[in-house]
């Protein structure tokens, strides 16, 4: 159980550096913070497998996870399309 607990922790970890090393594209990072996602519900789902009363928590958290992917989906569209490429330095999110 110990090794299922430091693959879930360094895989956290990976997405973090992930996020703060591939700062160019809107896409990699949305990657990155969807592993983190799937990483929370992994450990989640694993730590909740003796107790079913926790098993409904699992159940929302994959699908606040796939309205999380669906959003970030659509502003990555909406961006590309407004500005021709989805890199975060050139984004102005103050203008409307």
């Amino acid at each position: 159980m110990l090794q299922v607990y430091f693959t879930t922790t360094s895989a956290f970890l990976l997405s973090l550096i992930g996020i703060s090393t591939n700062r160019t594209h809107l896409m990699s990072m949305l990657l990155c913070m969807e592993t983190m996602t799937l990483i929370l519900f992994l450990s989640m789902a694993t730590s909740s497998i003796n107790n079913t009363n926790t098993m409904s928590i699992t159940i929302i958290m994959i699908a606040m996870g796939a309205c999380e992917a669906s959003a970030g989906l659509t502003l990555m569209t909406i961006t590309t399309q407004k500005n021709t490429n989805d890199y975060v330095k050139n984004l102005n999110l103050l203008m409307c």
